[in-house]
């Protein structure tokens, strides 16, 4: 007979005890409320994550737009300048009519707002035509691009670092070309010079915010701009700047939330490096900026959840006087049935899953094997099968010792697992060092595809393996492809034992390689003298 239960002193005082369960409306709202806060707070966390990614799509798409038109920029000005190589290669320097080339500079640079001014250097660096209104004397031969282009012999257009003009002692960006004699030598440079506050015109038209700015930089570190515009910062080291930081970090594109070094405000920097120039434009917005109205709109929320919260609070204070005894015994109710399922949840995966590996172990593989073969008969489709044994193995364990075969298995069964393209394929731990893929309907041609794909992926894997001749980890594979009929009474077994004898073919013939059963057909075929021997 059971116990008598109200024999339990410690029940008898709870049963004399018949008053309001308070624990268990007190938890109730409290769990409610919590959830209403955690539900609010991770939505509120969810839209500051999306303000932020969608502000780093805005400045990504920016610095794309402003990448495009520094480029454009670039390409208008080195159409110009190779117009002019052109002419003066053709015609010659000595003999070109310098007053009709000086005239064509000039209309050049009126029609070409990128244009700040259109230059042509002679082999020893002297001036030699101008776009400018009076002639000028003087020697460029110190100029960086003019030093590039004497001993470089690339045509192509060169960038160079801002330099103050010469002519207007305004700050310019260099773009030039070099000029050739007809022998091929060095015959001097012409340039075309852009103001450095052009790039105001084009870039102050983006809207970043009031602590937002926009960044062009040489990618060598030497900044060219930086709106807010300040002259003093032209051609300034910003190699310890965020987005050269970023650039070192991430390649070509990249965003990034960094705090500036110059004014040390947190911004989210998104940069693009301009496609065949060796330039590099930046945006950024002040996180600040970009977070206000999402902080008002928390605000506000986080004011209606604290009234809402109050008023549950006194509501469930009066009504928590119901529930004290039922409270503690479904406390202890809800416990154990929490504690029996997530015990009966471990008992089911270990019971289909390898402890080592994680991926199904035997029991499973076998069952799995005995459906896929009865589905198989009533549907007509293939069953294939690969057996795949880690080559040298014992090997392996003897150069870095178990653990480390431990952790090489377990490495291999998620490439293995990692390889599979479709749900119901099963990749399992047959035994040891040998794993076992069930490929359901799949035929002969597409299981020896998935086998080899999982080879090249174990190598690829590259898990060092000293005692194997291509020094990484390697498999072995045999491939099977059966089919069944509905009522078949074959032991699926016949499948694994198949793929095992291909599996030993495939390591009796080097290893690191798939045998499959048509593969072995076609040899037999074309051999019929030794399959005729072997019979």
């Amino acid at each position: 007979m059971p116990p008598d239960r109200s024999s339990d002193p410690h029940i008898s005082r709870l049963a004399a005890k018949k008053r309001p369960a308070v624990r268990y409306v007190i938890a109730f709202l409290s769990v409610f409320c919590l959830l209403l806060v955690a539900f609010i707070t991770w939505d509120a966390w969810q839209a500051r994550k999306q303000r932020l990614a969608d502000t780093a799509t805005v400045t990504s798409n920016m610095a794309l737009a402003l990448a495009a038109q520094g480029e454009s920029t670039i390409r208008v000005v080195d159409t110009v300048l190779a117009g002019v190589v052109e002419r003066i290669e053709h015609d010659g320097l000595d003999k070109t009519d310098r007053q009709r080339l000086r005239t064509h500079l000039r209309n050049m640079v009126s029609q070409v707002d990128e244009l700040h001014g259109l230059f042509v250097y002679g082999a020893d660096g002297s001036w030699v035509v101008t776009s400018l209104d009076q002639p000028m004397g003087g020697n460029n031969s110190d100029r960086a691009y003019f030093r590039h282009h004497r001993v470089s012999k690339d045509r192509g257009v060169y960038v160079g670092l801002p330099v103050r003009s010469r002519s207007t002692n305004v700050w310019i960006l260099p773009v030039s070309r070099r000029l050739n004699n007809p022998d091929g030598s060095f015959g001097g440079v012409v340039l075309g010079s852009i103001r450095v506050d052009y790039f105001s015109q084009l870039y102050e038209r983006f809207d970043t915010g009031q602590s937002g700015t926009i960044l062009l930089m040489h990618d060598n570190g030497t900044l060219i701009y930086r709106h807010p515009f300040d002259e003093q910062l032209v051609g300034s080291d910003v190699t310890k700047g965020s987005i050269y930081r970023i650039y070192q970090e991430q390649g070509p594109v990249g965003s990034a939330m960094l705090r500036s070094y110059i004014d040390g405000v947190e911004r989210l920097y998104s940069y693009r490096h301009f496609d065949g120039f060796p330039l590099i434009v930046g945006t950024a917005m002040a996180k600040d900026e970009i977070l206000a109205k999402w902080w008002r709109s928390t605000m506000v929320l986080v004011g209606v959840i604290t009234v809402i919260i109050a008023a549950l609070a006194g509501f469930g204070w009066r009504l928590a006087r119901q529930f004290v005894i039922r409270d503690n015994l479904e406390k202890e109710l809800v416990s154990a049935r929490a504690v029996l399922q997530q015990d009966n949840r471990e008992l089911a995966h270990l019971a289909d899953n390898d402890v080592l590996t994680g991926i199904a172990n035997r029991r499973r593989f076998e069952y799995e094997l005995e459906l896929e073969k009865k589905r198989a008969g009533r549907n007509g489709s293939p069953l294939s099968l690969v057996l795949v044994d880690v080559d040298y193995f014992k090997r392996y364990n003897d150069t870095y010792g178990h653990v480390a075969g431990d952790d090489c298995l377990r490495r291999v069964a998620a490439v293995i697992r990692d390889s599979l393209g479709r749900p119901t394929d099963l990749a399992a731990r047959y035994g040891g060092e040998e794993f076992a893929v069930l490929l359901p309907g799949t035929d002969a041609h597409g299981a020896r595809n998935v086998a080899e794909h999982v080879r090249l992926a174990v190598m690829q894997a590259a898990i060092p393996h000293a005692s194997n001749p291509p020094g990484v980890v390697t498999i072995s594979a045999g491939v099977c492809t059966m089919r069944f009929t509905s009522g078949d009474d074959t032991d699926p077994t016949l499948l694994v034992e198949r793929a095992d004898a291909l599996l030993y073919r495939a390591k009796q013939s080097g290893r690191n390689r798939v045998r499959s059963d048509d593969e072995e057909e076609k040899h037999d075929s074309a051999q019929p003298g030794q399959a005729a021997r072997h019979a």
